[in-house]
């Protein structure tokens, strides 16, 4: 997606900045060509050699080097990017884009270009909580300049809170996003379930599981990014409601089914909710209290119905291509595929989710994509990545076949 992009990264001043060599070395890895322009303040944490030697390309600081202006001037130097990218984005440096202030080379650069920007701030949670910098992220994201980050986290002061530059590979997504072919799922509608179910064990208690929705969520933003008619059947999640996608909010595992027939017909489904497998037979229509000297109640679960194997049967409504989501703890890919079987659906992303990885309620994911043409072994990723990659690859599998009428 990369191969032959021009990227401007602009290295501004802050701990963060060693991140940035990292994000060069993946941006390379891609194809891309990638220009530096270092900040005083950067220069302060990491070194024009590092930056020349991974970029593989002259490292310009001066504004007024006599040498450097002649050259590549700071206006050539802005414009013959196809994305300029700030990170860290220092608070001091978001406060002058803001302005227009051009005091150096990189706000000179990033005053004088025509092309896209985007910024990964990094700065003190208290720094990027103060409504000057919200004023001026605010003033900036209103023209047009794209934001990832800030993360929330261990800060390098000690403090903790908001304010970590997103991880290099997030940026790289972000990056990446910027160069997807929008319209590469015109005309397609997709399907795609997301977070937990909760099944009533009374009208106070439930049965439910870690999911936090952010997988599924990110699934159906990347969908909607490329044209495809996007409906999300989520569960309770605190996720924010992607942009451009129609959400339908349930509870338990019978209503998302429900709500899920209800958008049929699709040509794409994505089944990344984490179900719960089973539910109580016959909730206690009110709360269920504890008496002296009497055990715990028992509870008779029967199964919920397999949103994933009824899309996968749907008949003449069946999905085009159906994709699930396989959670184990043990056997991961092995287990994925007797899955993919089982369900009759055409891939299956499995995923660990043995404790220590995170997966759950995490920002990242590993996943193996099993088809019937074997294994694809996907490396760790930011959730927002894997949902970016995935997006891609239905894309090109479905590239020629005709849409749902």
């Amino acid at each position: 997606m990369l191969d032959g992009k021009r990227i401007l990264l602009v290295i501004s001043g802050g701990i963060a900045a060693y991140k940035s060599l990292d994000l060069i070395r993946r941006l390379r890895e891609r194809g891309a060509a990638v220009r530096c322009i270092l900040t005083r303040g950067g220069a302060e944490f990491v070194t024009p050699l590092s930056v020349a030697a991974l970029s593989e390309e002259k490292v310009f600081t001066e504004l007024f080097s006599l040498t450097d202006e002649s050259e590549m001037g700071h206006i050539r130097l802005s414009r013959e990017a196809d994305l300029v990218v700030v990170a860290p984005a220092s608070a001091d440096i978001l406060a002058k884009m803001a302005q227009g202030l051009a005091d150096d080379l990189a706000t000179t650069a990033l005053l004088a270009t025509d092309k896209p920007v985007l910024v990964a701030p990094a700065m003190n949670h208290v720094m990027w909580a103060h409504p000057a910098t919200q004023a001026n992220i605010a003033t900036l994201e209103s023209r047009g300049v794209r934001r990832i980050g800030p993360e929330s986290g261990d800060l390098a002061c000690g403090e903790v809170g908001a304010g970590r530059m997103a991880e290099p590979a997030a940026i790289l997504a972000a990056i990446e996003d910027h160069f997807v072919e929008r319209t590469s799922l015109d005309g397609r509608r997709a399907l795609v379930t997301s977070g937990p179910t909760r099944e009533p064990i009374d009208p106070v208690r439930f049965i439910a599981n870690r999911s936090s929705g952010r997988q599924g969520h990110a699934i159906a933003a990347a969908l909607a990014r490329r044209g495809a008619a996007t409906v999300l059947v989520s569960g309770p999640t605190s996720e924010p409601d992607p942009a451009g996608v129609e959400v339908r909010r349930v509870e338990t595992a019978e209503e998302m089914l429900a709500a899920c027939r209800a958008a049929l017909p699709v040509d794409i489904a994505v089944c990344a909710a984490a179900v719960s497998d089973w539910k109580v037979a016959e909730p206690a229509e009110q709360k269920l209290k504890k008496s002296k000297g009497a055990g715990a109640p028992t509870l008779r679960l029967v199964a919920n119905p397999d949103i994933l194997a009824s899309i996968a049967a749907a008949g003449n409504k069946r999905p085009r291509l159906v994709v699930g989501f396989a959670a184990e703890t043990e056997n991961v890919v092995e287990n994925a595929a007797a899955k993919r079987l089982a369900k009759g659906c055409d891939w299956i992303l499995a995923n660990d989710v043995s404790p220590g990885t995170g997966t759950f309620g995490g920002q990242e994911n590993t996943v193996h994509l099993v088809s019937a043409d074997g294994v694809e072994h996907w490396p760790t990723l930011p959730k927002q990545a894997v949902a970016e990659r995935l997006a891609e690859r239905i894309a090109r599998h479905l590239a020629g076949a005709g849409a749902v009428s």
